[in-house]
Formats: C-alpha cells, structure tokens, sequence
C-alpha cells in the first residue's frame, strides 16, 4: 500500500532499514532519537554529576508516566513507572492483606507467566487461588467464564487484556461488572494492548491498569508502569514502598512514610533515569501517531497477514474475527523454534512460543509488502526443509 500515511514514521526506526522487524508484540523497535536521548543522559551525567538531578532527572518519570496516561485515556500524575511488569504487579498487591474472609484472588491460566507467578505467590500470604481454565477453543479467556469466578469472598481479580500465545482480546465487560458488584478490586495487564488497541480508562471500569513500553510503545525495556483509579488512591498504601513516594522525599523524614495522593504514591526509590531517558522517544512517537490509526492500519495488516497464510495452509491460532484479535497473529507451523530461526537468518524477524508457534506482529512502520515476505518466506521454508540445520540449536530468549 504506497499511500500508507503512517509510513512517513518509518525513517525514525533503523532497523526497518536493515530487517523485515515483524516482532514489535515481543520488542518494539528502537527510534534513532533513543540514542540521542541516552546520549545527552551521559553527557549530563559527565558535566553536571549529581546537578543532573535538578535539570530534570528527577521529574523525567512523571513526564513519560504522563506520555502513558494518555495512551490510556487517563489524568496527568496518575501513571507511576516501573523496572518491570513484575514489579508493577507487586506493587499493586502489596496494598491488600489476604488474612480475611475475602481473600480469593481470581485469574486466568492464559495470563502471562510474571502474572501467574506473582499471583501464585500470594498463596503465602493467605490467598486463595482461583485459576480460571481457556476458553473451549484453547486460545482465549472467556470473560463470561471469569466472571463466573467472582463472588463475596473475592478480593482480586488479575486479568490480561490481551492473550500472549494468541493475541486473543478478553471481553473485560462481564468481568468488570461482576467485579464492582462484588466489591473485588481489577487488575488488568494490557502490555500486549497499549499502544496497538485503544484504551479508555474511563471506559473500562477496572480499579488498576499494569503495563509496559517494551513492546507496541517502542520504549525498550526498563519502562513498565502502573495506573491506579483516582477513586482507589487515597484507599490504598502499598507495602513495598520507598522513599520516591513520600510527599516531600528530599526532606528525608524519619517520620515514617508520608504516601503522595496522586500517582507517585506507587513509586519506589531511584528512578531508572538511563531507561526514561531511552524510553521517552518511542512513547512520544505513539502520542504523536495516536492509537487509533495504528489501530486501523494493524487490523488491516493483520487480515492480510492471516488471508496470505491460509492461502499458504499455514494453521492459525488467533481469533479470525479482527475485532477480537490485538495486533499479533499467531501462526502454527511445524518445527516452528526452528522455522523462526531460519527466518532471522533472512532478517526476517519474528518469535517462537510454546503453544502458540511463531507470532507475528507488524506495526505502524512496516510495509504490506514486508507482511507478505514474510508469509512467503516461512512456505518456503518448509516446503526446502531450510529449518532443518536450526533443529538441534538450544532454544533461546527471543
């Protein structure tokens, strides 16, 4: 499509020079200003030292936290930002005691594992767990089926927006009513929707929302974040705290904790200064573009991607219908670790997931012709047996 208006962006992102970069559901690409950014990041560092803090450092996790906020649809000073989505994740539940009779905490067995893991954790500490199975067709969560879940003695219900395996969207609407007439707190993780399917805080009803930039937001790692309802705020104080949360921290109080009544409530020490500095340029980029577009243009990738691979046999495990469906399409193919690897030697790139097969994922700066190839690319493959010198490789993060 040679009249593609978001095309324009592509110049920004190197890499879209030198590969057929299909994986911005697993790491967005890097814009050029990124370098630039951490570049000045250094040179502050080098000739101010510890001056850097004031010239504007310490207020730089506010301004991409307000970057996401309106992704999200949501205040400036609500987002606080975070290492990762794991932190995120205990952050928020820190703020809750699982020692009562409300103390179930509901969630899918497709969710993704950092968020299993934490909400396993929680056993510990007096949770009762409730892991709510796939939905019959093995690659969604049925919401109906999570709502199910929900009664008087739910305390938390974490939910993915989106389904990593199969780029399935979950129906939070059920969920979200059953929640609030119960009284149970949600928490929705949308890193694999913010910044590839719009999102209105308002809208959705949920009491918090985890995330991060590392993926469709093209921040790189190191820029997760937290957004907690304004309504929630005040209600909650998170245990695992620091110093960055106190009203007035460079009072360095021995008081104790005075909490913040905004978003910075949910902060911890230090912020990560390199990793803001890295991830701003690629978040910014989304603003500028605005979800809706990137949006229409991945839905319509994506059906094409889907239409050129049943006309290749290829099976697929993603919803069909685009209104169910995130921005990745989820490809089932024989040998699949294998076929990914191939397909990077060609600089194609794409990733490989259990239960899932190679995932693809074009973006707002990736061509129609590029999704195609890559199609072509994987028929090939199997068809000359090119992904058999992969077969004995060790599996590797990618």
């Amino acid at each position: 499509m040679t009249n593609d208006p978001l095309l324009r962006y592509r110049d920004r992102f190197p890499i879209t020079q030198r590969s057929n970069y299909l994986i911005s559901n697993s790491l967005g690409a890097m814009p050029s200003a990124a370098r630039a950014a951490v570049a000045k990041f250094l040179d502050q560092w080098d000739t101010r030292g510890v001056r850097s803090w004031g010239d504007g450092w310490w207020t730089m996790q506010e301004q991409v936290g307000d970057h996401i906020a309106h992704i999200l649809g949501a205040t400036k000073g609500s987002v606080s930002m975070h290492q990762n989505i794991a932190v995120a994740q205990e952050m928020i539940l820190s703020c809750f005691r699982f020692d009562g009779r409300r103390n179930k905490l509901v969630y899918a067995d497709r969710n993704f594992p950092s968020d299993q893991y934490i909400h396993e954790a929680r056993a510990r500490l007096g949770a009762r767990l409730v892991r709510v199975p796939a939905a019959s067709d093995g690659i969604s969560t049925e919401g109906e089926r999570i709502a199910a879940a929900i009664d008087d003695e739910t305390l938390i219900v974490g939910i993915d927006h989106v389904m990593y395996r199969s780029s399935a969207i979950v129906d939070l609407e059920p969920i979200v009513a059953k929640a609030r007439k119960h009284g149970a707190f949600v928490v929705l993780d949308v890193f694999h929707s913010a910044g590839i399917v719009p999102i209105d805080v308002q809208k959705l009803g949920v009491h918090a929302i985890v995330g991060g930039a590392l993926k469709w937001l093209c921040g790189g790692p190191g820029n997760c974040f937290l957004w907690v309802h304004p309504d929630e705020v005040k209600k909650l104080q998170p245990t695992f705290t620091g110093w960055a949360a106190h009203k007035n921290p460079f009072a360095f109080s021995p008081e104790g904790q005075d909490y913040r009544d905004d978003g910075g409530r949910f902060f911890t020490g230090t912020p990560n200064v390199p990793a803001l500095c890295s991830g701003k340029e690629g978040i910014a980029t989304i603003v500028e573009i605005g979800v809706d577009a990137i949006r229409s243009k991945s839905q319509r990738q994506s059906a094409l991607l889907i239409a050129a691979a049943q006309r290749a046999g290829l099976a697929i495990k993603s919803p069909l219908d685009g209104a169910r469906r995130g921005g990745h399409v989820a490809l089932d193919v024989p040998h699949g670790y294998a076929v990914c690897q191939a397909l990077s030697a060609r600089e194609i790139v794409v990733d490989f997931r259990p239960d899932a097969g190679l995932r693809v994922a074009p973006h707002f700066y990736n061509t129609d012709a590029e999704v195609e190839a890559a199609v072509a690319a994987i028929a090939d493959i199997l068809a000359s047996k090119a992904y058999e010198p992969f077969l004995a490789q060790a599996k590797k993060p990618g």
